[in-house]
């Protein structure tokens, strides 16, 4: 290798730049017409190859179309972005070089645009299963697969041979400043305006430029050397680069698997041993479905605890019932109740519900306790519990609800749905399906996995969430506890001043011992939580996490903020 081009001859390649920089600023100015919300994910559009592959992917899966409609706009995407990797390519080539032949540059980039939408599918996937169910685990699970794959795949469309070897370690660096550039404009560009995020986006796609006309300088002084010997030519005739692809799916499926296995463990709290230090400390007693406490916190209501998935009854109400003072606590059980009114306790396998049939025994169960305690009821839902409680308020109103407090809340569901195409089944329905059947094969709870959630959440999540947060005039009282892992999932708005961030993880926080206190007091009547530096500063971050993570979710396209 020779050394590379100057900094300084990047500024005359003036096609490039236009080129980068026009494009990012032409799509920006579309969405800004179009779905406002979308535009952090519009540089991406000048992109280098595998980051720019993965911007297109999410978009065909934004169409819900038949079979028929999605294999012509595949094949037309297809040759859109293989035309434009190879014009950016050749206007980044260094002058003094010639710059590869038109047709073997563009059957390059065609087959790395194929390759990579094929090895990025599941992580698409994922990230549509976001946008229907909007929980941080699979997209934390997603972006690092995005990644990885970017990364074994940096030189793809550009490197002779890029096939047939790993990227150079350069190669990989322009990728991740571009990565980084990426994430830190669509921090930008969701809290500005109009003129201001253009301006962004023109920036960015100069990055972009930049990025591109370094990876063409690698590539226009890295020359294979044809290998002597038989063994050599078969060794290095193999295809490194996809299988180095590969192994990044291969482990994300082992990690999987460890998990399901209880080998790695999720960061998440439970709520028997909150409810163990707590009476253990201080004397009390946690006694199912009483009302002794631990904790002399005063709370007038009876309490109806909501469990996310994966949660069994009847314990995981207990670090909360330790925590109140004289407050009758039930736990909901997603079975429904025996004869003499009890929950039925249930293993972790029975959440997988349609919300009209969830939204409904949570009614039936709220009301059975109103009638046994005589008293208004508070409600403390987490996660799945909380897509319940958006039903039962939306299809059972009038009852007697004190306050509700929502922990890991479920914020915006069915931002896209299942809509069927004329031949069945729209394309992005089925990948999900299809990973949600190879996930749940390997998991607990079946092969179903979380099938009826997931049809129902396409079918009504949308509806019932949108029914509450536009519900005017009411007089329950509202919490919302967010762990900072979660605003990778929410809308880029700004967030309400009855939501909490805590430093957590999705899911567990009926078992955080920090927590519990802020729910306890809220109940009681009594902010939940005092403002405070820490507070502010994790209200920042989590605003600031949200806007860089809307670079690689999907488009978000609704109209305006929930």
């Amino acid at each position: 290798m020779r050394a590379g081009p100057s900094a300084g001859g990047f500024f005359r390649h003036r096609g490039l730049i236009l080129v980068a920089a026009g494009g990012a600023v032409a799509e920006a100015s579309f969405l800004t017409l179009v779905a406002p919300a979308a535009r952090p994910v519009a540089p991406q559009v000048t992109a280098l190859p595998v980051l720019a592959a993965y911007h297109d992917l999410r978009w065909l899966f934004a169409d819900s179309g038949s079979w028929l409609g999605f294999a012509a706009i595949v094949t037309a995407a297809l040759l859109v972005r293989s035309a434009m990797d190879t014009a950016l390519l050749r206007l980044a080539w260094p002058r003094e070089l010639a710059a590869p032949r038109l047709s073997r540059a563009f059957g390059s980039c065609l087959a790395l645009t194929s390759l990579a939408w094929l090895l990025l599918l599941p992580a698409v996937t994922l990230t549509f299963g976001v946008a229907l169910l909007p929980f941080s685990w699979p997209f934390l699970a997603a972006l690092p697969i995005m990644l990885g794959i970017a990364i074994a795949l940096s030189h793809g469309g550009v490197i002779v041979a890029w096939w047939r070897r790993l990227p150079p370690l350069r190669a990989v660096l322009w990728l991740l400043a571009s990565f980084g550039a990426l994430s830190a404009a669509a921090a930008v560009v969701a809290h500005l305006g109009t003129v201001a995020a253009l301006g962004v986006a023109a920036v960015t796609g100069l990055v972009n430029a930049r990025a591109w006309y370094g990876l063409a300088g690698i590539a226009s002084r890295l020359h294979p050397r044809a290998p002597e010997s038989v063994p050599a030519k078969v060794i290095f005739g193999l295809p490194f680069a996809p299988l180095a692809a590969l192994m990044v799916l291969a482990l994300a499926v082992g990690v999987v698997r460890l998990m399901f296995t209880g080998t790695i463990e999720l960061p998440v709290g439970t709520s028997a041993s909150v409810a163990a230090n707590v009476t253990g400390g201080m004397g009390g007693s946690a006694e199912y479905g009483g009302e002794t406490t631990a904790v002399g916190t005063v709370v007038t209501d009876a309490v109806l605890v909501v469990g996310g998935w994966g949660s069994p009854c009847c314990d995981a109400a207990n670090g909360l019932r330790a925590m109140l003072g004289g407050a009758p606590v039930r736990q909901f059980s997603y079975v429904g109740l025996d004869a003499k009114g009890r929950p039925v306790p249930s293993g972790p396998d029975a959440e997988d519900l349609p919300l009209p049939e969830l939204g409904d025994r949570i009614a039936a169960q709220l009301e059975k306790l109103y009638e046994l305690t005589g008293r208004p009821v508070d409600v403390v839902a987490e996660s799945e519990g909380t897509l319940g409680v958006y039903a039962m308020l939306d299809r059972h109103p009038g009852l007697p609800v004190g306050s509700i407090a929502l922990l890991s809340p479920i914020v915006e569901p069915g931002q896209f749905n299942y809509t069927r195409g004329p031949d069945g089944r729209s394309v992005s329905g089925f990948a999900l399906d299809t990973l949600n059947h190879l996930v749940g094969g390997m998991s607990p709870y079946g092969p179903g996995g979380a099938q009826h959630l997931l049809s129902s959440v396409s079918e009504f999540g949308a509806r019932y969430f949108n029914a509450v947060a536009g519900a005017s005039g009411t007089s329950i009282r509202w919490l919302a506890v967010v762990p900072l892992a979660d605003a990778v999932t929410l809308p880029v708005c700004g967030l309400p001043p009855n939501v909490v961030v805590v430093p957590a993880f999705h899911g567990g926080l009926l078992g955080d011992g920090a927590v519990l206190p802020m729910v306890s007091a809220f109940l009681a009547g009594r902010p939940a939580a005092p403002p405070g530096q820490d507070e502010g500063r994790l209200r920042l971050a989590a605003e600031v996490i949200t806007g860089a993570a809307a670079a690689w979710r999907m488009p978000d396209t609704r109209a305006s903020c929930p």
